[in-house]
């Protein structure tokens, strides 16, 4: 019993882990965009799609750390980040270039953190 007990310690320590780096990465990220870093700018002008795009991104990476940080809302954020960053990803390997392994460790961790965050009544009625 106790090695369960320890199991699932150690368990709930790594997911936080993991929700507390994505807290701190998805945060500087979505203030960088939001307060215009000369960086982002250049990244969204490259994309092509306006800088709107930019404010979008970024106001979507904030609420999905803001999200993170309750379990209750954690799984909506992971499922945000996640698809925010398999798009990061996409348009990397599309239109920019430049690494996209960032973004897709990011979209992993996130989908990690969701799928051990979702509600359980959300696939019980599914099995």
């Amino acid at each position: 019993m106790a090695t369960s007990t320890s199991r699932s310690s150690t368990h709930r320590r790594i997911v936080w882990g993991v929700r507390a780096f994505l807290i701190l990465a998805f945060a500087v990220a979505g203030v960088a965009k939001l307060t215009g870093a000369p960086q982002m700018i250049q990244v969204f002008e490259a994309i092509g799609i306006g800088q709107w795009f930019r404010y979008l991104t970024g106001a979507v990476e904030v609420i999905g750390a803001l999200l993170l940080l309750k379990r209750a809302t954690g799984f909506l954020g992971g499922l945000a980040l996640a698809m925010t960053m398999i798009c990061g990803a996409a348009t990397h390997l599309l239109l920019i270039g430049g690494n996209p392994v960032p973004a897709m460790i990011l979209a992993a961790l996130s989908a990690f953190v969701a799928w051990q965050l979702r509600p359980l009544s959300l696939f019980s009625a599914a099995s």
